[in-house]
């Protein structure tokens, strides 16, 4: 499956639910949002017929998302059942980690391999200040556990100067001490991203070589990849960077998404794209689906524009409705 400037998508982001159990200042208006009604939320098994007749085309790793895509009953089940597809070949999740430590046995034994946790700071005043949530132990023994059960854990960290531009090196150290991943992700204007700064990669990475010393760039583990890896000496793990606003990787982006209410997404920042749910609600075949989702696909758009303030078509939604 290939879009219209020749790129091979092989990547599909499935948000299973519009619901989180935190509230990140940079991600929900403090009051949250309008959940979307139960009827007009994708089933288990719908989401797992997307899967399905995607997987032909190509799909071959899959990420599940929120939301917080805990707070979805039976989302092991869907992971185990995904697993079972023989064209899939890779499955993560992103989470902030407050279910994962009790969810970690059933979603290792589906089948769920990596998980990416988000984690701002690792100051208990500052997460709580953040999420609206005093968990920042909760979620550090849901790390330690992950790590320890053998999965690859990568912790994401969207760095803010009003948040927690103060804390970027107690976080870094985290890799120092463990075989985990600390990844920097500048902040993108969606939803209440815009009223915050965020902090850009070349500052912070500059800031980590002035207190670490020197560093060398890891080789690129996949093709798509999205984040530049950075080798510390004495480090355990690696120090990653995300930089859409810096460093825009939209010639190598290899997927689309899939929301809650079942759009398939073909850009973070457009309103493009197809919904799928009157398709599989209204009967059509896997075949015709199929046909449609190429057709879609062709049109996703060459580049985001979020630097350049495009209004045109953008997605106005909050980033917890549209799925990381």
């Amino acid at each position: 499956m290939k879009d219209g400037f020749g790129r091979e998508i092989d990547y599909l982001r499935i948000s299973v639910t519009d619901k989180c159990n935190l509230r990140c200042k940079y991600c929900m208006p403090q009051n949250g949002v309008d959940n979307i009604p139960h009827g007009d939320v994708l089933s288990l098994e719908e989401l797992y017929r997307v899967v399905r007749i995607m997987e032909p085309l190509g799909i071959k790793k899959l990420r599940f998302t929120g939301g917080e895509p805990l707070v979805r009953k039976n989302l092991a089940k869907l992971i185990g059942d995904v697993n079972s597809i023989p064209g899939i070949e890779d499955i993560a999740m992103t989470t902030n980690g407050v279910l994962l430590r009790e969810n970690l046995d059933a979603l290792a034994r589906a089948g769920l391999r990596r998980v990416n946790i988000s984690l701002d700071t690792c100051d208990r005043q500052t997460f709580e200040r953040i999420t609206g949530y005093d968990g920042l132990e909760r979620v550090m023994n849901a790390i330690y556990a992950a790590s320890e059960a053998g999965m690859q854990v990568k912790l994401n960290c969207v760095p803010c100067r009003e948040l927690n531009g103060d804390g970027i090196d107690a976080l870094a150290q985290l890799a120092r001490d463990k075989r985990l991943d600390v990844r920097f992700i500048e902040l993108m204007p969606i939803g209440c991203g815009r009223s915050f700064h965020g902090i850009a990669s070349e500052e912070i990475l500059a800031g980590l070589k002035a207190k670490h010393g020197p560093c060398k760039e890891a080789p690129c583990e996949r093709r798509g990849e999205t984040a530049r890896y950075y080798l510390f000496d004495g480090f355990l793990g690696r120090i990653g960077f995300i930089s859409p606003m810096s460093h825009k990787f939209c010639s190598d982006c290899n997927r689309v998404r899939l929301t809650v209410e079942g759009r398939l997404k073909l850009c973070l920042h457009y309103n493009d794209g197809i919904e799928l749910k009157p398709l599989l609600r209204g009967g059509k075949s896997d075949e015709e689906i199929r046909e449609r989702i190429l057709a879609a696909v062709r049109r996703k758009p060459q580049a985001h524009a979020f630097s350049e303030h495009d209004g045109s078509n953008a997605d106005k939604r909050k980033m917890v409705q549209i799925g990381g």
